[in-house]
């Protein structure tokens, strides 16, 4: 079953630094990777992929950037095929093609 997941830009920047392959993020690699986003943005949105349970920490709570650079991340793999659609919306109708031709 397919689920409809819509994603702000900087959660599908966040996303894309990570990977998609729920692969291990060490958090102080992650901040180092994101750039100019700010602080609390990026706080807030990470902590919102956490909630909703796109992305696995092995930290529960993150509200500095000291907390975040002591953790560890990962897309959850329960969702990564619907994150990857998300992000590349046209890419999936592209391969639905393919398969039908």
């Amino acid at each position: 079953m397919r689920r409809e997941i819509n994603l702000s830009g900087s959660e599908i920047s966040l996303l894309k630094t990570m990977g998609l392959s729920s692969a291990p993020t060490f958090g102080k690699v992650l901040v180092e990777r994101i750039g100019e986003m700010e602080t609390a943005e990026f706080l807030d949105e990470l902590n919102g992929l956490i909630q909703l349970g796109y992305v696995l920490s092995d930290k529960v709570n993150l509200r500095t950037m000291e907390h975040v650079e002591r953790s560890v991340f990962r897309v959850n793999a329960s969702y990564a095929r619907d994150l990857r659609d998300a992000i590349q919306p046209g890419h999936r109708r592209e391969q639905t093609r393919h398969r039908r031709g």
